[in-house]
């Protein structure tokens, strides 16, 4: 029997790295998964090892590859975490440890980068953050840490150069974050030059789809890919979700929940947020990816429970318990960039939370509380979310928890039959340039569906509401963002 081609998707995430083949018709043919285990957070500073990313994929992906059995790989894409920087060496090895997309050690860095390009960022809607890469770009030339030849690239660039063995351009999907301007896809050089970055320190840049190179003999024996195959530049993780979710079309809308939560959906006008928190992805046919990325997530439920509690037997406790009452916010660590943006936000637990299943549904609850803000935080701002939402990440395993969020939603919820950024990377892989949002469609599948409860719905509104009105009363939360979102919810809380 003659070998199947398929694609590979890859999807490198905070805590490791998935892989997925898929055939033409969007079916998954075989998966893998490795863990990075090299994860250090102290205070503001998170870091990762860039050589265990390489390990990981190549585990993954050979793990795929056993399942799928006689497969011929024709391209890959990869998808990486947004604004996680690292300095690279000319021979294109890691200087050290890359700076994670939530660290936030150049938070001084922030105010002069979006001082200088005001205009442009003003007019692509978004503010320049700590976290963001630009601010890591310039702590770097702060720290004088960059030697003759070295450069600062992004997660996926790195990758990419390993699977290829020579330089290669960056992507505009994970290039937002440092300051590329997506109208051109180009790099501002006079913004650049006010802020002392020589634009060789950087990767040239081009879209999504647009092929790298193809994979080199070296990468092939190390991951079991095929030599040749055509390696696509690929977008962030949550653009990969959306993919996945076939939210690309004009209206639709993915949930992409995994250690983080990241809303997007897609129009065909830019959508402005003077306060940052909303920005929007360049569409790779043309219009506009709009959405934004929490630093809350299914991470809390990690960091909430680290004894080997069985999280299968907390959802079926937490079932029968009802609607907690109280508004929690479930944040990791400090400062919070999306659905507001607000650098000393702290997590927090309301209501009477005395179990571990009472403790696990109000933390469920607080993640569902920030996706429904998230989404009101896009309505306020003029986005049209009344289409089609998809759901995608690990945690949609969990029956229980899309119906809860189905219900504070408020609308009818679709679960992709294979709802994996690293498919989302496959589906891409696939993908002419200009053709994206065609051949997703082609390859899409929906496995699950839910319908709101509107009985529960409103009892969740009442916590949506008290976290509302908390997030206002510490400052963190606007003024046109709360009085929508209390609107929506049916008014203040009692």
């Amino acid at each position: 029997m003659s070998a199947i081609d398929a694609t590979c998707g890859i999807d490198v995430g905070t805590q490791g790295v998935r892989a997925s083949l898929v055939d033409a018709e969007g079916r998954t043919l075989g998966s893998g998964a490795a863990p990075i285990t090299s994860d250090h957070r102290d205070g503001r500073r998170h870091e990762q090892d860039p050589e265990q990313w390489w390990t990981a994929l190549c585990d993954a992906v050979r793990q795929a590859l056993d399942v799928a059995g006689e497969v011929h790989v024709t391209a890959i894409a990869i998808d990486a975490t947004s604004g996680t920087v690292l300095v690279e060496h000319a021979d294109g090895s890691p200087a050290g440890p890359a700076l994670m997309y939530d660290d936030t050690r150049a938070q001084g860095f922030a105010d002069r980068a979006q001082r200088a390009g005001e205009s442009l960022w003003s007019s692509l809607g978004y503010r320049i953050q700590p976290a963001w890469a630009l601010a890591k770009v310039l702590w770097l030339r702060g720290e004088d840490v960059l030697g003759a030849g070295d450069r600062v690239v992004h997660q996926s660039d790195h990758l990419v150069r390993r699977l290829v063995g020579s330089v290669v351009p960056t992507d505009t999907s994970h290039a937002l974050k440092t300051g590329v301007d997506l109208r051109t896809a180009a790099w501002p050089a006079d913004v650049f030059a006010e802020l002392g970055i020589p634009l060789e320190l950087l990767p040239g840049v081009a879209l999504p789809t647009t092929v790298a190179g193809v994979v080199s003999r070296s990468a092939a024996s190390e991951a079991g890919l095929t030599t040749g195959a055509v390696v696509r530049l690929g977008m962030t993780d949550g653009c990969a979700a959306q993919i996945a979710a076939g939210a690309l079309e004009i209206g639709h809308w993915s949930s992409a929940l995994g250690t983080t939560l990241v809303v997007k959906g897609s129009t065909d006008e830019l959508v402005l947020d003077p306060s940052g928190a909303v920005y929007c992805h360049r569409h790779p046919d043309g219009g506009w990816l709009p959405g934004g990325a929490s630093s809350t997530g299914a991470g809390a439920l990690r960091d909430a429970f680290t004894h080997g509690e069985d999280l299968g037997q907390l959802t079926e406790q937490a079932a029968g318990l009802g609607v907690i009452p109280g508004a929690t916010y479930p944040l990791i660590g400090r400062g919070e960039r999306f659905p507001f943006v607000a650098a000393d936000a702290v997590g927090f637990v309301g209501g009477h939370a005395d179990s571990d299943a009472a403790r696990f549904a109000a933390l469920c609850q607080g993640i569902a509380y920030v996706e429904r803000l998230s989404y009101d935080v896009l309505a306020s701002l003029g986005a049209d979310t009344t289409g089609p939402v998809s759901f995608t990440g690990g945690p949609t395993a969990n029956e229980w928890w899309n119906q809860l969020r189905c219900d504070l939603l408020g609308r009818p919820v679709r679960v992709p039959r294979e709802p994996h950024p690293s498919t989302g990377m496959a589906m891409l892989a696939a993908a002419e340039p200009g053709r994206l949002t065609e051949t997703v469609a082609s390859m899409v599948g929906i496995g699950r569906s839910y319908s709101p409860d509107a009985d529960r719905g409103g009892q969740l509104r009442q916590g949506y509401a008290e976290l509302v009105t908390a997030l206002v009363e510490r400052g963190w939360l606007g003024s046109q963002a709360a009085s929508y979102a209390l609107a929506e919810a049916g008014g203040v809380p009692r």
